[in-house]
């Protein structure tokens, strides 16, 4: 998942290289937290959160296989 989250991102940002995704694992929840360079913050979460959407709905339907949830959180 994290692999998958890094992918994505570094695709959408203008600086792929301060992309970062750190695992936060739990019992049955993994959250994973993405941290982009602050003008590329607004590449991330896209007009009214289209992307961020899109990104959460390709990481949700890619656990529900694993049958984990795994939640993402965008940091500033």
């Amino acid at each position: 998942m994290k692999d998958l989250i890094l992918q994505i991102a570094q695709a959408l940002v203008d600086h792929p290289e301060q992309v970062s995704v750190t695992e936060i694992q739990g019992n049955q929840t993994s959250v994973l937290e993405l941290k982009v360079a602050k003008d590329d913050l607004g590449k991330i979460i896209g007009k009214q959160g289209r992307t961020a959407r899109a990104i959460r709905t390709l990481l949700s339907a890619a656990s529900a296989k694993l049958k984990k949830r795994t939640v993402l959180e965008i940091l500033e």
